[in-house]
């Protein structure tokens, strides 16, 4: 083992200067890692910590460890191995999301029956957005509002905002009646005739509103409530 620090490496062989300087997927495992772990101890630089842990557990294996397998590594102690563990899971879990298939909610009982849990013993208005793609594939859902829909607290803004952020191609919005009286209120339809001429001219249709009930469900789209709905037919 080298006796040297990674301060003694001239700049451009440092892992943080090389990660800037060519990009982080041009660097080997043991800069990544050295990256991680940050520093090692007075006997043994990041770098040979780093290799010496690879050496141990492969980097197949590292998803198995523990905190007490890591810690078993002189120069790892318990803050070290759970940063590098919340790491590991952090990429397991960016690695699944991007393996799972988007899903294609394309009616109204579709989006209720995916959504429904998001309402389950709430006693008071709950108003969300959901957001879907060109093929009608969910990417996104956001609890907007809290309380009664009218002027003073919702922010169609707010709305359009997220679906920006998402690059989403159409929007259904959602919220529930705790009194499980699921008949539209003047400012439930107000508010969606807003919405949906809102989303026409920025070219991201309000496609349905739900109301949601304790078993059931309230569907603008499925009633025709609104006519501008008819123009966005073949999105549901």
């Amino acid at each position: 083992m080298s006796n040297y620090k990674i301060k003694d490496l001239p700049i451009t062989s440092r892992p943080r200067e090389r990660l800037k300087e060519v990009g982080v997927s041009n660097l080997s495992d043991v800069e990544l890692l050295s990256i991680i772990l940050k520093s090692g101890t007075k006997k043994k630089n990041v770098n040979d910590l780093s290799i010496e842990l690879l050496k141990k557990y492969p980097l197949t294996k590292l998803q198995d460890l523990t905190i007490n397998s890591l810690t078993s590594i002189k120069g790892i102690g318990e803050v070290k191995a759970m940063e590098l563990l919340a790491t590991i899971e952090l990429g397991k879990r960016i690695f699944l999301k991007e393996n799972t298939p988007l899903k294609k909610l394309n009616t109204p009982i579709k989006i209720y029956e995916h959504t429904k849990y998001l309402f389950y013993d709430i006693k008071q208005e709950y108003f969300y957005a959901i957001y879907f793609n060109n093929k009608q594939q969910l990417i996104g859902e956001k609890l907007l509002f809290i309380g009664t829909i009218n002027k003073s607290v919702t922010h169609p803004r707010e709305i359009f905002k997220e679906a920006y952020l998402l690059s989403a191609s159409s929007i259904v919005v959602l919220h529930n009646h705790p009194s499980n009286d699921l008949t539209p209120s003047r400012e439930d339809l107000d508010f969606t005739n807003n919405l949906i001429s809102l989303g026409n001219l920025q070219g991201i249709p309000v496609i349905d509103h739900i109301i949601v009930g304790n078993n059931n469900y309230y569907s603008f789209y499925e009633h025709g409530e609104i006519r501008t709905f008819q123009s966005n037919k073949n999105k549901l």
